[in-house]
C-alpha cells in the first residue's frame, strides 16, 4: 500500500514538473517590456525615446539599423551621440 502511494506521488510529480518549468520560462522572457527606441519626428526633426517601435511614417527609428536599447539609460546616452539628433 505504501509503495503504491509513493509511486503515485512520484508519477504525479513527474507529470506536473514540465508544466511548472514551462510557466517559469514563459514569465522570464518578455522582450517587448524592455525595448527602447530612439525615434525622430519627420516634421520637427526632434528625437525622443519611446518604448514602442513607431508604425507611422511621421516617426522614424534612428540609429544603426533601428537599434533597440535594453534600458532607458542606454537610450539616453545614445541619443546624445546620434548625429541626426544633435544637429
Amino acid at each position: 500500500m505504501k509503495s503504491a502511494i509513493a509511486l503515485a506521488a512520484l508519477m504525479s510529480a513527474a507529470i506536473s514538473a514540465p508544466a511548472f518549468a514551462q510557466t517559469e520560462s514563459m514569465s522570464v522572457t518578455s522582450p517587448s517590456s524592455a525595448n527602447y527606441f530612439i525615434v525622430q519626428d519627420a516634421s520637427t526633426k526632434r528625437c525622443t525615446i519611446t518604448r514602442e517601435k513607431p508604425t507611422t511614417s511621421t516617426m522614424t527609428v534612428v540609429g544603426g539599423d533601428g537599434t533597440i536599447y535594453k534600458t532607458e539609460t542606454e537610450a539616453q546616452s545614445a541619443i546624445k551621440t546620434t548625429k541626426v539628433c544633435t544637429q
